[in-house]
């Protein structure tokens, strides 16, 4: 096995890492003319609220939110400019990672006053890298070497979401006859994986469960560490790895060159609604700039919204970002085995931190000072305040059941 761990650990480090309904839109108009003087005047006022508000808002929301609120084009009155307008956005090489690229290709961005500079990256430690020299103002990043960054002492923050789920383990072929056989197919087998990552967790979950331990012995499974994604992936290549570790859309990639599934997190009962990746930012930084970081939360909501009413537009700009055939974007994104949201999901994260405490993965601490939900809640309120659109509601219902 030493000969076969020196021929995997010469490959190179790279790259880390995961309802539709239709616009409802209203308008009312609530005076009702009577003989009466009262009545009319009622009427009259009624009226003119309305139109203080803007053409097409209804009364109720003006008499609730106020004026600016109900009008589409007036967030930046309601919120106020960005403090920081000229941002950058770190990202991996994956699907995961879709609300920038489409929040960038469909304007959504500009729509807040952002000028916005999206640079991909190799890993968590790289992004985290680039948050703490203030070359990024805010990367996606995998949950777990996100939790395990914080209980070291990085003082960053999560504001957000990306995707829940979206990974898994591929094997050969010759070592599995069809997909999704489960861990038990690891057994004896040499796996590529990325150590502190949401991958390697999940495995060391499914294991635990499985009573399968973790070695070099025949009944079980010896994991062998890359520094990123790509290199295990890459490991494939090599006869002394069986089997590895995959986020999309590395699991429909390998299904297209000959491997097997082992298993997708989302089809496994103790991964459900695993929260994959997070939106993270300095600390200090979400403090110093809340419209910045409230801008961009709205670019990402109304960017999901499209993910949700366009699949054709949202392949296409995925494609320009993650140049792999638009098939394996359509599976990654709505094939079924990830959900790409910006809801920051604090119930489902407090879940895994507690998980990978129980593994060793790191040791517990206090998450309530990096964790910011009220950046999203003030973005998705002023959101629904301009729009009664039926996916930003079943966004604001989602948040109030997992903040």
């Amino acid at each position: 096995m030493n000969n076969k761990l020196k021929i995997a650990s010469v490959l190179t480090v790279l790259s880390l890492f995961t309802g539709c309904a239709g616009l409802n839109n209203s308008s009312s108009s609530n005076s009702k003319t009577s003989s009466t003087t009262s009545a009319s005047t009622s009427a009259a006022s009624t009226a003119s609220t309305t139109k203080d508000c803007c053409e097409g808002s209804t009364g109720d929301c003006c008499k609730t939110s106020g004026p600016a609120d109900c009008c589409g084009d007036s967030a930046e009155t309601v919120l106020g400019s960005p403090e920081k307008s000229s941002i950058s956005i770190g990202y991996l090489n994956s699907t995961a990672h879709l609300l920038a690229f489409v929040a960038e290709e469909e304007g959504y961005f500009k729509e807040e006053g952002l000028d916005v500079n999206l640079v991909q990256f190799s890993s968590a430690s790289e992004l985290v890298n680039g948050l703490e020299s203030d070359k990024l103002d805010v990367a996606f990043i995998g949950s777990v070497p996100t939790l395990t960054f914080q209980s070291q002492g990085h003082d960053i923050s999560i504001f957000g979401g990306a995707m829940t789920n979206g990974h898994g383990y591929v094997i050969k072929s010759e070592y599995a006859d069809k997909d999704e056989q489960g861990v038990e197919v690891l057994k004896g087998r040499n796996v590529a994986s990325v150590k502190n990552s949401v991958q390697d967790a999940e495995l060391q979950i499914l294991l635990k469960n499985a009573g399968i331990k973790i070695g070099e012995g025949d009944d079980e499974v010896n994991i062998v560490y890359f520094d990123s994604q790509k290199d295990a992936y890459s490991a494939l290549l090599n006869d002394s790895i069986d089997a590895a570790s995959v986020y999309s859309p590395y699991a429909s990639l390998a299904k297209s060159q000959g491997y097997k599934v082992v298993y997708y997190c989302a089809h496994e009962k103790a991964l459900e609604n695993q929260p994959c990746c997070r939106q993270v930012a300095k600390t200090s930084a979400l403090k110093d700039n809340p419209n910045t970081y409230t801008a961009v939360e709205r670019a990402f909501i109304k960017a999901y919204r499209f993910t949700q009413t366009d699949h054709e537009g949202t392949v296409k700009d995925v494609k320009k970002y993650i140049d792999i055939d638009e098939d394996f974007i359509d599976t990654e994104v709505y094939g079924g085995y990830s959900v790409s949201s910006p809801d920051p999901d604090k119930k489902g994260t407090l879940t895994l931190k507690n998980t990978i405490v129980e593994l060793g993965y790191t040791n517990d601490y206090d998450i309530e000072p990096h964790y910011n939900t009220a950046i999203y809640k003030k973005a998705l309120d002023s959101i629904l305040a301009e729009s009664s659109d039926n996916i930003y509601k079943s966004l604001e219902e989602h948040f109030n059941d997992y903040e």
